[in-house]
């Protein structure tokens, strides 16, 4: 069973910086790609960035230039370094990711952490 653990959220003001971090363990054979989401209050859950093994990243254009994903393969760690916080930052972040698992032939992409809440005061 695969597990996914973030840390790193917090209550911040406006133009600070969080870095989160998620943690994957279990039965994994290969990560191809960890992401992270995030979901405000009344809002759907958005892609904020994803990084696959090769280390390609995208990002959604509302952060681009303020946040930075990036990974630890040796790990099985991905980190977010939000950098310009602002209050429409605020939201609960997830960490996902697309596994093969030792047990399985295809990988999956329904992992998911439990969620770190980032609170930006202005």
């Amino acid at each position: 069973q695969v597990q996914l653990v973030e840390s790193g959220g917090g209550l911040v003001q406006a133009g600070g910086s969080l870095r989160l971090s998620c943690a994957a363990s279990g039965s994994i054979f290969r990560i191809n790609s960890m992401s992270w989401y995030r979901q405000a209050p009344g809002m759907q859950r958005e892609l904020v960035a994803v990084i696959t093994r090769g280390g390609s990243t995208n990002y959604v254009d509302s952060v681009k230039g303020r946040f930075t994903i990036s990974k630890d393969n040796a790990k099985n760690r991905v980190y977010l370094q939000m950098n310009s916080l602002k209050p429409e930052d605020k939201a609960v972040y997830y960490c996902s990711a697309e596994i093969l698992e030792y047990s399985d032939e295809y990988p999956r992409s329904d992992y998911w952490g439990q969620g770190t809440q980032v609170t930006v005061s202005s």
